[in-house]
């Protein structure tokens, strides 16, 4: 008597890890912590004072855009967030390629890299006042040298770990120097050089803050202190939810550009 095994369908089990995000729920949460909020501040369990209600920031955010004030103050800080990262940007994908692909390059880099990192950029900003004066050069400079130093370890560190054999494959096919850098180091290291800009990105934001803190009459960081400085605080937190929104943005265009970039995997 043969034993007849019946035949089961087995659920597929392999399909890695894939969480996914709803924008309903995040909707969702974010009106529910409001109207938390805003239950707190009218019941007074939390002092207006300290904490303004959301209601309280939002007039205070409209009362400064159609005064004007909010753009006066916005459009300089983009106009030196957008500078200082574009250059530190530059320089650190120019200096993290040289270093990734070039032994000069590397054994000269990769000491001075590991020992400028750790120290705080803002730290640097009264030398740089007193180098190239207090106005828009010391604070981009600022922006750039915080964006430079992660975007130089995400490009080095990208393309060393792209796959030897590949580029073995591609020499011994006497592919050029300059095809196998565009073609397999570059296109294999996007997505840490995308994950680099990210983290510069969300760096260039704090410098902007702190520097403008520091030696500013405009922008946001200087208007948000002013605001601290008066007990203004509907003022300040809503200085502070632009600046949120303008994290949000940077964030959201770049991970627009990883969907695009990054099709293929």
């Amino acid at each position: 008597m043969r034993d007849v095994i019946a035949a089961r369908a087995v659920p597929f089990r392999g399909g890695g890890f894939l969480p996914r995000t709803s924008r309903a729920t995040a909707f969702l949460a974010f009106i529910a912590l409001l109207a938390v909020w805003q239950a707190a501040v009218s019941l007074r369990w939390i002092s207006p004072v300290f904490l303004p209600s959301p209601y309280e920031i939002g007039r205070a955010l409209l009362e400064l855009a159609t005064s004007g004030a909010l753009w006066e103050h916005l459009s300089v800080s983009l106009v030196r967030i957008a500078s200082g990262w574009v250059l530190g940007t530059a320089c650190g994908l120019a200096a993290g390629t040289a270093m990734a692909l070039f032994s000069l390059a590397r054994s000269v880099g990769l000491p001075m890299v590991s020992a400028l990192f750790p120290i705080p950029k803002i730290a640097l900003l009264p030398l740089l006042i007193l180098w190239l004066g207090i106005g828009e050069i010391s604070k981009v400079t600022t922006i750039a040298l915080g964006v430079f130093f992660p975007t130089v370890i995400a490009v080095y560190s990208g393309i060393d770990s792209v796959p030897r054999n590949l580029i073995r494959m591609a020499q011994s096919f006497d592919v050029p120097f300059r095809d196998i850098v565009r073609k397999i180091a570059l296109p294999g290291a996007l997505p840490s050089i995308l994950s680099g800009m990210r983290v510069s990105a969300s760096i260039a934001l704090l410098l902007l803050v702190s520097a403008e803190m520091i030696g500013a009459e405009r922008g946001i960081g200087a208007f948000v202190l002013q605001a601290g400085n008066l007990m203004q605080t509907d003022q300040l937190m809503a200085g502070v939810t632009v600046l949120s929104a303008l994290g949000l943005t940077i964030g959201t265009v770049l991970s627009w550009v990883e969907r695009k970039l990054l099709a293929w995997r």
